[in-house]
């Protein structure tokens, strides 16, 4: 949607685009050039074409401009509601047949190295 967006109506070209598109999901001009496989300063030469093309000054404004046109499908989880309704929810107590992570000073043998007055942990 975002290179439709930029190819019809700002009128940059495919690859421009698609810089444009890498830049917005916030990789760097290295990692655009190594996924493009072109160098840094190609990348360098789109960017300025791209900027001139849609009248903007900087890498900051061409991503605040790109967000609202960015499809984030691929990247949304389908199950963002349920997680954020088990966060609210009142915590489980543990079972006691699994294992669990201890928290705070005690370590996993019920021993705590402050406990011990060494500061070693011995």
């Amino acid at each position: 949607m975002l290179r439709d967006v930029l190819i019809n109506q700002k009128g940059l070209s495919n690859r421009e685009a698609e810089v444009a598109e890498l830049v917005t999901k916030g990789l760097s001009n290295k990692e655009v050039a190594n996924q493009l496989f072109v160098t840094e300063k190609t990348v360098k030469f789109h960017l300025t074409n791209i900027y001139k093309k849609m009248n903007l000054k900087s890498r900051a404004q061409l991503i605040v401009w790109c967000m609202p046109h960015f499809s984030f499908a691929e990247t949304a989880p389908a199950q963002a509601p349920s997680a954020q309704a088990s966060s609210n929810a009142a915590p489980r107590p543990a079972d006691a047949s699994q294992n669990t992570i201890p928290s705070g000073l005690t370590t996993v043998g019920g021993r705590s190295d402050i406990d011990s007055g060494s500061g070693f942990g011995i």
